[in-house]
């Protein structure tokens, strides 16, 4: 799976998922692009990563020229995007609809959804000029099940979904591949935030529990989920586009 040459820009590219899967394309030979929030947290995890070319940039992927300017900037340094992982997401607060506060709502489908049309919009139309590409989405198995004091990133992962399905479609005539992958809980700080706001009093106890739901007893590593990205991306998924593969360990076993 050689990506020798090929351009591979990464929104939420800082930690977790994000820079497992850039050294996982790295290791392959791409010419990276990686997108997040903070500069300073961005060049340290890109230090990290053994690639011949890396180029940061920082950007809030909510905010729509802003998803311009990472796109524009990765096209004028590299001429091609090849593949895009739209990876960048947030969990937002644990709060019950009932208490749920507009705000709490706007700032997760603002990053989750929003993010990932913006994300969408421009880097399909390099892509579509190109006549080639593949396209990566981070959903959650929070596209297909509820979880109590969540709703407002459960419905933002429906939506990843749906809209991964729509992409495929437009995007198929140009020789364009859009996917999504669904995780379980993965070892990031992110579910450690999910673990301390279940359970504030018990991190440890929540642990537990969710890992307790998973059939294989255990989180799921980034690097598990960047390896399919990966996969998704490569020429050994070419007929493979609008669907999204849940990585959870059998957990969707005991699910429609």
């Amino acid at each position: 799976m050689s990506f020798e040459d090929k351009v591979v820009l990464i929104t939420g590219a800082a930690g977790g998922i994000g820079l497992a899967t850039a050294k996982s394309f790295a290791k392959e030979g791409a010419k990276l692009a990686l997108v997040d929030l903070n500069q300073e947290t961005l060049e340290k995890a890109a230090s990290t990563i053994d690639a011949t070319d890396v180029l940061t940039l920082t950007a809030n992927v909510a905010k729509e020229e802003e998803a311009k300017a990472y796109v524009e900037k990765t096209k004028e340094h590299y001429g091609r995007i090849d593949v895009f992982i739209n990876n960048a997401g947030i969990n937002g607060d644990y709060q019950f609809i009932t208490d749920i506060t507009e705000e709490n709502i706007k700032k997760v489908l603002d990053v989750n959804v929003m993010g990932v049309f913006f994300g969408l919009k421009y880097v399909l139309q390099v892509m579509k000029e190109q006549k080639s590409g593949a396209v990566v989405n981070t959903a959650s198995n929070g596209g297909w099940l509820g979880a109590p004091g969540m709703s407002a990133y459960v419905a933002s992962k429906h939506a990843v979904v749906g809209i991964t399905k729509s992409a495929a479609l437009e995007g198929a005539q140009y020789g364009v591949r859009v996917n999504a992958v669904a995780p379980t809980a993965v070892d990031t700080d992110m579910m450690k935030r999910i673990e301390s706001n279940t359970n504030p009093e018990d991190a440890a106890a929540a642990k537990k529990a969710i890992e307790a739901s998973i059939p294989m007893g255990r989180y799921s590593t980034p690097e598990e989920i960047a390896d399919l990205m990966v996969f998704l991306s490569s020429d050994k998924a070419s007929f493979i586009s609008g669907t999204y593969y849940r990585i959870d360990g059998g957990q969707s076993s005991t699910s429609a």
